[in-house]
This record gives structure tokens, C-alpha cells and sequence, in this order.
């Protein structure tokens, strides 16, 4: 069960109050549909606490180990909801205030096998690999003294399509989902456009940390409790999601000392492969880190940057890496 985290709200600890609680016992799902049946109703500028399970829910626990791969991995996000904001139509926006992200003090990043070709680098790394985290109130520790600031988030935030059918949680759609923006943290807004009637609302893939990029297709997935308030807004008109937030944009949340490699290719995806690529190698050289270990760092704590798209034939990508990540950054 996710422990009590709280949020500075203009210069004051509090506990965010909620008006409604939902557990996932009762209101999991793994799957976007339509069709789904609501697991609440509220109404607009209702404040939601979702109990949410890890992204791969009760198949990865603290007790697995690489070699339980890949049978125990990712058969779709365990998401809380849906939750029916009355009045929501299609055209309408759906607000949501993140107000609140708790996580556990366990969590657990993979390396999927390179046969299923996801992440970024799968024929670099042909055989799965767990890492374990311990989460405490500040950071995640990893191997070699190197400790992670924790940025807690919803990897998924979205509301239902209004395709027909069961559809996988995996890709993110112009309805939300599985967009994976670590800058979705406490006191951010997201704006979803509606789909269906009712909106429709599900969240979950809770995440201690995470790079931009997520290279390795994980970040620190870990079960969260997530207070967030709805908001419908009929005057609002928009195509994709859109968001407010403050950050953090680097791991300390403030401009540092940064390492980055580079990829230099006319191909974006070929360019972020080799920054990658590059970053692995040197955490592996330098820093001490298996090549397994260095990519799992790349995931949770790197940031890929596209710096340069108008110089063609060939663009510029970079992994950058804060030096104060390590004992002696």
C-alpha cells in the first residue's frame, strides 16, 4: 500500500482532501473501451483518491526475479476507473489536477527480452532483466551509491476512445493514455479532449522517477495512490492533450552540471538510438554499472533532447545525465 506522501501547497504541508475514494479492487481494468462500465459517477470538480496497482498490476512483485521473465511481463497498464464525469460529451475537455502522487517504497524497473523488440535499444539487450528498487521518502537507491530524486507521476492519464472495441493500453492517443510525461507531478493540469459520453476517466502506471525517453520501455513502476480533481470545461476546444506543470525538468528539479552524448543520424529514431547508446557505454566505462544496470539508469534518470531539426540531411539528439546523480557529482 502506498505510503503517505504530501505535497507544499503555498508554503504549508497538507493532506489533499477528497470527496471520493476508488480502489482497484473494484475498478480495475486493462483494456480502453467505451463499453467499459463506469466505476463511479461524479459530478464535475469532483476530487478522486485512485488506488493504483504497478503498470503490470499483481504479475510483478517483489518477490520476482529476472529469470520469471518474460512470462510475468507486460500484458497491458492495470488502470483505476473508469470514473463518469455527468455531463461530459463528446467535444467537451476533461481538466484534470493532479494534486496529489504517494507511492510505495518498492518498485521495479525492466529490460524486456530484445525477441519482443521494445524499448529503444532491443538488440543490445536480448535477455530480460529486473531491477528491484528501495524507495524512500526522498529517493530510489541504485547500485554504486547513486540515489534517484523522486518526481512521482501517472504514466497514464486519459479518458476512453470512441472507437468501438477493446483497445490496448500501450500507445498513447489523442484521448491521452499512456503518454508517460514525468512532468505530469503533483500540482499539474492536464486537458483531455472527450470522446464518449460521460468522459469516461481511467489513470494509473504510477512512477516513482522516470527519463524523458523511458529508453527501456519502464521507469520506476510502483503501486501509487493519486489525487486528482475532475473539471469538465465546455468552453474549452481541443484536439490533443494539452498540460500545465512547474517540472521537474531535471532529476534535482533546478539547472545543473549535466553529461550528455550525442546522435548525429537523418533519421530522429536512429539519432536517440545512438545518443543511447553512447550514454550506456559511458555509464558502463565510467561509472561502474553493468550494461544492464546503465540502461535502466537511462530510463529512470536520463533526459533525450532533440537539439537541432532544421540542418539537414542529418539531426541531432542527445542523453544528458546529471553529474549530481552520482556520490561524487
Amino acid at each position: 500500500m502506498p505510503k503517505a506522501v504530501y505535497r507544499r501547497l503555498e508554503s504549508t504541508w497538507v493532506q489533499m482532501p477528497t470527496d471520493e475514494t476508488l480502489g482497484h479492487d473494484s475498478a480495475l481494468h486493462t483494456s480502453w473501451s467505451r463499453d467499459h462500465p463506469p466505476a463511479l459517477c461524479v459530478d464535475s470538480g469532483t476530487t478522486v483518491e485512485f488506488d493504483c496497482l504497478n503498470d503490470s498490476g499483481p504479475r510483478i512483485t517483489p518477490d520476482t526475479e529476472s529469470s520469471d521473465l518474460p512470462d510475468t511481463e507486460f500484458v497491458g497498464h492495470h488502470l483505476t476507473g473508469p470514473v463518469a464525469v455527468e455531463g461530459a460529451e463528446p467535444g467537451d475537455v476533461l481538466q484534470v489536477d493532479i494534486l496529489d502522487v504517494a507511492v510505495d517504497d518498492w518498485g521495479y524497473t525492466l529490460i524486456r527480452s530484445g525477441e519482443r523488440g521494445v524499448g529503444l535499444l532491443p538488440e543490445e539487450f536480448p535477455d530480460p532483466f529486473l531491477y528491484h528498487w528501495d524507495i524512500g521518502d526522498e529517493v530510489a537507491h541504485f547500485e554504486a551509491g547513486i540515489e534517484i530524486p523522486l518526481a512521482p507521476f501517472p504514466g497514464v492519464v486519459g479518458v476512453a476512445p470512441a472507437e468501438p472495441g477493446e483497445h490496448a493500453t500501450g500507445p498513447p492517443r489523442h484521448v491521452g493514455g499512456n503518454m508517460d510525461v514525468k512532468h505530469l507531478t503533483a500540482g499539474s493540469t492536464v486537458y483531455l479532449p472527450v470522446a464518449v459520453e460521460d468522459a469516461l476517466f481511467s489513470i494509473g502506471d504510477g512512477h516513482a522517477a522516470q527519463g524523458d525517453g523511458e529508453v527501456c520501455v519502464s521507469a520506476i513502476e510502483t503501486p501509487t495512490e493519486i489525487t486528482a480533481r475532475l473539471t469538465l470545461r465546455k468552453e474549452m476546444d481541443i484536439e490533443a492533450p494539452q498540460f500545465e506543470t512547474t517540472g521537474p525538468f531535471t532529476p534535482a528539479g533546478r539547472d545543473e552540471p549535466t553529461f550528455a552524448t550525442m546522435g548525429i543520424r537523418d533519421d530522429l529514431m536512429d539519432a536517440a538510438r545512438d545518443a543511447v547508446s553512447r550514454l550506456v557505454e559511458h555509464l558502463h566505462e565510467h561509472r561502474g554499472l553493468s550494461r544492464e544496470e546503465a540502461y535502466v539508469l537511462c530510463s529512470v534518470a536520463a533526459d533525450l533532447k532533440i537539439n537541432e531539426v532544421v540542418d539537414e540531411p542529418n539531426w541531432v539528439v542527445s542523453a544528458y545525465i546529471a553529474d549530481s546523480l552520482f556520490p561524487d557529482g
